[in-house]
């Protein structure tokens, strides 16, 4: 007998080891803590609302051509309208810069100095704007978080366009100023919101108020009316700031936006702007007096406490602006400007006053977008579909742009596979 050092089946090596073979039982499965299964909750949610998103490796550079693990697709997705991304010069510039100054800006530029390529940038967009100033930051998003919030305070009251972009309506709630929404590109409501607000400011002296829209708009594509919005804001002793995100380098004689176009920049206190968009590179810019450069420099906050954009990043935009000005730019934009024609006539579209490389077909539902979106991409085109928050609920829509460096036979394609799909019923805007 054993010395109760055992259980019983120790006793019988060979029934242990016959019982071993076995099979194991399942691993247990560690449950989930409570923040993954929220995280799960939420992330169901958006599939059945069709709302779910992931991202789309892309092997190839930003062109009309993209190369998938899977397949090339023709690219109608992107707003590098005038071609520039991989364009030779910038990529020459990208990689002076980078043996000049390094890979990296060190620190903020408040903090270690402030690198050449950001001030050579600067003068560049200054001139090329008309202004006597210009700060650039690091994202477009960032320069409005950083010039709305170091303008607009808690005693201010900021009127802002409907479909204005989520980075000014971000910012503008995190300003503390009293907002008010005008009806999309529409100066009655808008007056009707500045009267309010000049009864606010009589109240109390100190109250300022700014209105900001964009000159052409990320989803519609639509122009804004800044005439009519910059006599309303002078009668009312507003001040103005002007998204040209999407316009700069397409409108106006030097192509420095719709302000140009329509020449009213002389009546618009802060010019925004991209570096990402028509000029190929990235990050975003503030415009406008030497007063309002100094002011930012040292009020805005997303500019004081960030890390500097990288050098190569600044080379190329200063690049970009130089061909932007050229022969080259004018006949890019001209190029652009017959794309555009081409789509709006093959899929019988009416040409607006100012007509723009954004092209939305609105589908409503967003499952039913997805869809149509899956279909084209089935078929070899990108054009992706567009859904809350980007764009109302309901309002879902495939984003079509065009850039310059597509040919007619590749627009002509689109507009094939469009009709091919039953896709080119959908309406416009």
């Amino acid at each position: 007998m054993g010395s109760g050092r055992y259980h019983s089946d120790d006793r019988f090596p060979r029934r242990r080891s016959f019982c071993s073979q076995t099979p194991e039982q399942p691993a247990k499965i560690p449950p989930v803590n409570p923040f993954e299964a929220e995280l799960d909750r939420r992330l169901s949610g958006l599939h059945q609302e069709g709302l779910y998103r992931q991202l789309r490796r892309i092997n190839s550079a930003q062109s009309p051509h993209l190369q998938t693990a899977e397949s090339t697709l023709l690219n109608f997705a992107s707003n590098d309208y005038l071609g520039l991304a991989n364009h030779p010069a910038l990529k020459l510039a990208a990689i002076h810069a980078v043996e000049s100054f390094g890979a990296g800006s060190g620190a903020s530029r408040l903090l270690c100095g402030s690198l050449a390529p950001f001030h050579q940038l600067e003068e560049s967009l200054a001139s090329f704007k008309g202004t006597e100033a210009a700060l650039t930051f690091s994202s477009g998003y960032t320069a409005a978080l950083g010039s709305i919030t170091a303008i607009a305070g808690k005693n201010d009251i900021l009127i802002l366009d409907k479909l204005v972009h989520a980075c000014i309506v971000d910012a503008a709630r995190l300003s503390g100023a009293r907002l008010r929404i005008f009806a999309h590109n529409d100066p009655a409501d808008l007056e009707h919101k500045l009267q309010w607000a000049q009864q606010q400011q009589a109240r109390t002296a100190s109250t300022r108020i700014l209105v900001i829209t964009e000159s052409v708009f990320s989803m519609d594509g639509d122009t804004a009316p800044l005439r009519e919005i910059i006599a309303l804001k002078d009668k009312y002793g507003a001040w103005l700031m002007v998204d040209e995100a999407h316009a700069t380098g397409l409108y106006g004689e030097r192509r420095r936006g719709l302000a140009e176009e329509l020449g009213v920049s002389e009546g618009i206190e802060l010019q925004m702007g991209t570096l990402g968009k028509s000029l190929g590179a990235g990050g975003g810019f503030v415009c406008g007096s030497r007063r309002l450069v100094d002011f930012l420099v040292n009020r805005a906050r997303s500019f004081i406490f960030s890390t500097a954009p990288v050098p190569a990043a600044a080379a190329a935009a200063t690049e970009a602006i130089a061909i932007v000005q050229s022969g080259q730019g004018a006949d890019l934009r001209r190029r652009l400007f017959e794309r555009i024609a081409q789509f709006r006539s093959d899929l019988g579209l009416s040409k607006p006053v100012y007509p723009g490389a954004i092209l939305p077909l609105i589908v409503g539902d967003e499952t039913k977008a997805l869809a149509a979106a899956h279909r084209l991409r089935e078929a070899g085109f990108l054009a992706p579909a567009i859904r809350y928050p980007s764009v109302a609920r309901g309002a879902a829509r495939l984003r079509i742009t065009l850039t310059a460096g597509h040919t007619a036979t590749e627009v002509g394609q689109l507009c094939a596979a469009l009709r091919t799909l039953g896709l080119d019923g959908y309406s416009q805007p």
